[in-house]
C-alpha cells in the first residue's frame, strides 16, 4: 500500500466502517460514543483527526472528546484438513461532545 499524498487522504482512509451490533448501540445511548472500524495502522489522534474531519459540516462542528481502541487477532480457521487464519482488525470506541450527533446517511447515531 502506498503512502497517500497529503495528511487529508491519509485521515480519509483511516475510518473503514461503523459497527452498528446491540453493543454498539448501547454504547451510544449511554456514553454518547460510535464504534467504527479502523485501519490497523491508525493511531488515535489520527482517528479523532479523522471524524472531526469527516463528520463536521459548516452548520454543525464535531468534537471528539476522546478515542478508546482495541486490537483483535485474527482468528485460527480449519477447513477439513487446512488450517487458515481470518484476518486482524482494529476497532475505535469515539466520544463525542454531548448533545452533539453524528448522522450516517438518514440514520441518527448519538
Amino acid at each position: 500500500m502506498s503512502l497517500p499524498a497529503t495528511r487529508e487522504e491519509r485521515l480519509m482512509q483511516i475510518l473503514l466502517a461503523p459497527l452498528v451490533s446491540e453493543k454498539s448501540t448501547m454504547v451510544a445511548d449511554k456514553h454518547n460514543q460510535i464504534v467504527f472500524e479502523v485501519l490497523k495502522n491508525a493511531t488515535k489522534p489520527e482517528i479523532k483527526a479523522a471524524v472531526e474531519m469527516m463528520f463536521s459540516t459548516k452548520e454543525k462542528k464535531i468534537e471528539v472528546v476522546s478515542v478508546r481502541t482495541l486490537n483483535y487477532d485474527g482468528k485460527e480457521k480449519r477447513f477439513g484438513r487446512f488450517v487458515g487464519r481470518r484476518r486482524s482488525w482494529k476497532k475505535a470506541y469515539v466520544q463525542i461532545k454531548e448533545g452533539q450527533e453524528i448522522v450516517f446517511a438518514g440514520l441518527e447515531a448519538r
